[in-house]
């Protein structure tokens, strides 16, 4: 009887243990990430509204067409981070340029450059005012789907990255920024930083003019 209890044994020894790599596998065959990029990054999303507005017979922007375009950046909130270009082919019209900025204006934006493609096209002598909008957010974060368990593999958490990036979406006050950055203007505290530099630079040195000679007298 031990005989035959030794020899099943013996043949079931492999099989044994062939089940047991078969169980053990899935758990290590998961991605192995050793990077320190996360896989978490901002998605920058951008809508564009648009709004047209009407010249008078003088080709200026009317104050009832003013007030409405007023009104309409009132219900969008518009604000720092929005982009304000103008299509249409009425576009070149100095004075209704600068009836649409005078508005634009009073919202702390200025008009921007050339506006991206929208559906449809102005009726003749219209401006169409488009408002770009872009938000940025982190799609699957936050992700708990790691167990919280020993990773054999030295894979990083499928959490990892996700606090840094929501924290920059969140922050960033034009997510354009995100997409292209932004071009430096006019560094104003550098260039003052740069003449209280060159002012000490250019000083002569207290001890240029030699040492004093000194005497020491008595009565």
């Amino acid at each position: 009887m031990m005989d035959k209890m030794r020899f099943f044994l013996r043949r079931g020894a492999p099989a044994l243990t062939l089940g047991i790599l078969l169980t053990l596998s899935p758990a290590t065959a998961g991605k192995v990430e050793r990077g320190l990029e996360p896989k978490h990054q901002p998605v920058v999303e951008r809508t564009d509204f648009v709004f047209d507005v009407v010249a008078d017979s003088s080709g200026a922007l009317s104050p009832s067409e003013q007030k409405r375009l007023s009104v309409w950046f009132k219900a969008l909130g518009l604000g720092y981070g929005d982009h304000v270009s103008l299509a249409g082919a009425n576009t070149g019209s100095l004075a209704m340029h600068d009836g649409i900025a005078q508005v634009v204006g009073r919202e702390g934006l200025l008009i921007e450059g050339e506006a991206p493609a929208t559906v449809g096209e102005p009726a003749a002598g219209a401006v169409r005012v488009v408002v770009s909008r872009s938000v940025a957010t982190v799609p699957g974060c936050p992700s708990w789907r790691d167990k919280g368990e020993a990773d054999f593999t030295a894979g990083l958490s499928d959490n990892y990255g996700c606090a840094t990036a929501s924290n920059l979406a969140a922050m960033i006050a034009d997510p354009q920024d995100l997409v292209q950055g932004h071009e430096r203007g006019i560094d104003d505290k550098g260039v003052e930083s740069g003449k209280a530099i060159k002012a000490y630079k250019d000083k002569a040195p207290t001890g240029a003019g030699g040492l004093q000679a000194m005497s020491a007298g008595g009565s």
